[in-house]
This record gives structure tokens, sequence and C-alpha cells, in this order.
């Protein structure tokens, strides 16, 4: 199988994925605010984040296990594929144990923050079920995952994935109408990903057959620790907002931000799901020092991924707070109209967005060691100024916090790209800055036109479609004016690799 065919069977199996991810991801919130409460919602975003602090695979240490794997994948070497997929099930298995250890220490503590709203033994026992997929991810099936993407193989995983959250979602729906408690639907959803590492292993297993007396005389996997510290760093960023509101806020105020990010983390991962296999793509050609090719490649994939972030967030910008003034219309216990947050918070995840490109070619070369410190400053950043501005500005005040940690790493990585890497002028990264700035502005003062006419799902729809149609034409004609090469490059480059699959 080419690797532009693999790419386009990755890419279309995580877009689906993605897409009923954000689908189910909207209902089953949306069922709990009715059935549990907001704050009962509060308290399981509060958990999930919470448990979030131990996942330390796929962005630090599976990265590095991935981009280990490239040059014996593009070499056929099976020697070195078993000893990289023998250390690092070693490896995972520690982080399995430490998780156990850590949702102890958590179930201990962590109900006491609570008790005001919940009982000890009902914040408990919820942190217990929740943890169950955690767990089995990283004893059981991490490894193969992460040797199924690195040999573009990703859609077979995209493809379980998909079918165990349709599973979860008819399961939980059918629970809650039943009068099941929260933690029994939360059970079943642990149950039901449990089976995801079973299927990718046993897959894995059978079509690989690692070599397991192979003993290991050195290290096989390179910059494991700076992998594991950069993914801490990325971890402690994800979940400072919740964390910090939890702490220093209210409950209520964590299911307002996790109203929110549900919207933005889902448009987000969309997009990372339309580029999911450019990362083996682009380890591979660096391994076959394919550079001409590589850099051919990567402009089409920069201008792609800035048009595409710049017209999705300029258009949730005018949309996201109707949408949350639909979605929680029967909602009375908190408020959850909040439009400054709601522009800071959109603004963080288009700037986290629009790093892909830099971030991806960091990883697929593996300089994990170099881009460490930045790693740990941006969560520095986002701790720091979250702390000291929640006292004043609440919701707000965090996710300012998130803007300026993203926004620096983002200059940092095309800094360290230009300079290390690919050897290319940063003023190619920042023109394109100015015209996603120049597109969202236009947007933006375009977005008075556009009103929720009915506070209902319908009315909603018929804004998104005007403001879209509207985006969609200023995105056309700004990137004609200054991109206009370019963009017939691109366009015909994909196309044609497209054909070629």
């Amino acid at each position: 199988m080419t690797r532009s065919k693999k790419l386009l069977l990755n890419s279309i199996t995580s877009l689906i994925f993605q897409l009923v991810s954000l689908i189910c991801g909207f209902i089953l919130p949306r069922m709990f605010l009715t059935y549990y409460g907001s704050s009962v919602n509060g308290l399981v975003s509060s958990i999930t984040q919470f448990l979030g602090f131990i996942s330390l695979a796929e962005c630090g240490v599976g990265a590095v296990v991935q981009s280990s794997l490239y040059k014996p994948l593009a070499d056929n070497n099976r020697d070195q594929i078993s000893r990289i997929c023998i250390s690092s099930e070693r490896f995972f298995r520690k982080i399995a144990y430490i998780l156990l250890v850590y949702v102890v220490i958590l179930m201990i503590f962590y109900p006491m923050v609570t008790l005001d709203s919940f009982s000890y033994g009902y914040t408990m026992l919820l942190i217990a079920v929740i943890s169950i997929s955690s767990f089995a991810q990283y004893y059981i099936g991490m490894t193969y995952r992460l040797l199924l993407n690195a040999d573009q193989l990703g859609f077979i995983q995209f493809t379980i994935q998909t079918i165990a959250l349709l599973l979860n979602t008819a399961a939980g729906i059918l629970l809650m109408k039943n009068g099941f408690s929260i933690q029994i639907v939360k059970l079943t959803t642990s149950l039901i990903f449990l089976m995801q590492p079973l299927l990718i292993s046993a897959i894995a297993r059978r079509k690989y057959h690692i070599d397991r007396k192979l003993v290991l005389t050195e290290e096989p996997i390179k910059q494991k620790w700076n992998g594991l510290a950069q993914h801490i760093a990325a971890v402690v960023l994800a979940n400072t907002d919740v964390a910090v509101l939890t702490l220093l806020s209210t409950l209520k105020n964590v299911s307002i931000y996790a109203v929110y990010n549900l919207v933005v983390t889902g448009l987000k991962q969309l997009i990372v799901s339309l580029v999911n296999g450019t990362q083996a793509m682009f380890g591979n050609m660096l391994a076959k020092n394919e550079m001409q090719k590589l850099l051919k490649t990567f402009d089409a994939y920069e201008w792609i991924i800035h048009t595409l972030v710049t017209f999705v967030f300029s258009v949730t910008m005018i949309l996201i707070v109707p949408f949350v003034r639909v979605y929680t219309k029967d909602v009375t216990d908190a408020n959850y109209i909040v439009p400054v947050f709601a522009f800071f918070i959109t603004l963080a995840q288009a700037s986290y967005c629009l790093r892909i490109p830099y971030n991806t070619m960091v990883l697929a070369a593996g300089h994990y060691r170099q881009t460490q410190a930045s790693a740990i400053l941006e969560a520095l950043i986002n701790v720091g100024v979250s702390v000291v501005f929640v006292y004043s500005f609440g919701l707000v005040g965090v996710a300012i916090g998130t803007l300026m940690a993203m926004v620096y790493r983002t200059c940092y990585l095309v800094y360290y790209l230009s300079k290390n890497i690919l050897k290319r002028n940063q003023m190619i990264f920042y023109r394109h800055i100015f015209v996603d700035a120049l597109i969202m502005t236009l947007v933006l003062l375009g977005s008075r036109f556009f009103i929720l006419s009915k506070i209902t799902y319908a009315g909603w729809i018929l804004m998104a479609v005007q403001a879209g149609v509207y985006d969609l034409i200023i995105v056309l004609v700004v990137n004609f004016i200054f991109y206009k090469q370019t963009m017939k490059e691109s366009l015909d480059f994909l196309f044609k690799r497209f054909r070629k699959s």
C-alpha cells in the first residue's frame, strides 16, 4: 500500500471518528446536564481532567516510540522493531502501575474537595470507574497503537474507536433514560472502551510477530525521558484550566468551561483528524532523506492548515455563544452565556491548531531533548497566568493564561524549525499570521449581521449557514489576493497525490 493511499485512509477514518466523536461528545454531556445537573457534569469533567495528568504517552514517550519506529519500518528491520516494542511495553507497564497508585491517591484526597456538593463515597466510586479504561490503555494496548500509527496504519484503530464510541453513546442514553446512576453509566463506558486495546493488540501481534526472546543490550528508544518530560508539560497545559477552576473557583464554572471547551476542542480534534498520518509520512521522508519532496509537501501542508484553521475558528467566534445558548436553553442552575470567555478560549485553541505543521515536523524529526525547555515554559506560563488572573477575571482569566502559553510555544516551534530542521525563513509564518488575522478581523466585523432569530437548533443552523458562506467568501478572496500561486500549487499537489492513491 502506497504512502498516499495510507494517508488517504488515515485521513478519512480519522475524520469519521472525529465527526462521530464530536456529535457523541455533544449528546452525552447535554444528557448529563438534563439528568444529573451542572454540578455532576462539572464533577465528571473535573475528574476526567485530573486523570488526564497521568496520560504520559502519545505526545511524550509515545511520540518518541513512534519516531524510533520510522526507520526500522522503512528498512523492514524486524529485529529492531521487536526491540523497540519490548522496551516500550516495559515502560508503559510501569506507567500503568504509576496510574494505579495515582488513582488510589486521587480516590482518597479528591472527594474532600467536593464534600460541600457530594458525599465522599459518591465521588470516590466515580473516580474508580472512570479510571478503568485509562489503566487498560497503558497496560495493554499503547505500544501496538503506536506501532500501527508509525506504519501509517492508524485507520485500523480509528475504525475500532468509532465503533466503540457509537456503542458507548447508545448504552449511555439507554442507561440514563432508565434512571441509572452516573457511576453505572461511567462503568459501562469504561468496559466498552476496554475492548479497544484488547482488539488492537490482537491485530498488531498477528501482523508483526514481535520476537520477545530478543535480549536488550542497550536502550533502543532514544530520548525517552525527554519525551516524557515534554508530555508532562503538555498534560499540565491541557489540564491547568479545569484544575485551577476546581481549586480556586466553583464546579459550576468548571461545567461552563467544559461546555465551551467541548466545542473548541471538538473542532481542534476535527482539524487534527484531517492531517492524521502526516507525522508518519514526514518521518518516512526524513528516514529516506527525501528533503526536496519534504519541503514541497510541507509548504502545501502549512498553507492548508492556516487556511482551514482560520476559516473554522473565525466562524466559531460568531457561532459559539449562540450555540451554547441553544445547547443550555433549559439549564437554569448556571449562566452559560459568557461572550468574552468564548472569544479567548476560541482564540487559544486556534493558536494551538496553527502550530500543527511545525510541531508535527519537530516530532517527526525526533527533536525532543532540544525543544524540552520550551514545553516546560509553556506549561509554567499557563499555570502562573491562570492562577493570578482567575481571582480577578474567573473563567476569562484561565482562558487568557491558555492563550498566552500557546502563542509563546507556537512562535518558538516556528523559530526552532526554521533554524534547525527545514532552514526556512520565519517570515513565511508571520505572513501567514498576518493573513489569518486579517481574515478573522473582517469576519468579526461582519458578525453583527448574523442574528439567532429563534433559540432552536434549526435557527442556529440557519445562522451557521449564513455565517459560514460569508466566512468562506472572505477566506477565498483574501487568500486569492495574498496566496494566488500557493493556492494553485497546493491544490494541484493534493489532487495529484490523491489521484495516485
